[in-house]
């Protein structure tokens, strides 16, 4: 998480699974809060994209079943 070239980073299997948890470790301890600022329902994708290409969007989107 820490560089742009995650294979070189991680380059065995075990890093990358060490990282992960390491990274979901903090994110559920609280000491990173991840701000959710948009939600589409999956049947909604293709607004999402509509929305994420014209510059509609700030932060993090998601889709929800």
């Amino acid at each position: 998480a820490t560089r742009p070239t995650l294979f070189v980073y991680n380059a065995k299997r075990e890093d990358l699974d060490a990282s992960a948890a390491a990274l979901f470790e903090v994110v559920l301890s609280g000491a990173v809060a991840i701000k959710i600022n948009q939600r589409y329902a999956l049947k909604d994708a293709g607004k999402a994209h509509q929305d994420l290409e014209g510059r509609r969007t700030t932060g993090t989107t998601i889709l929800v079943p």
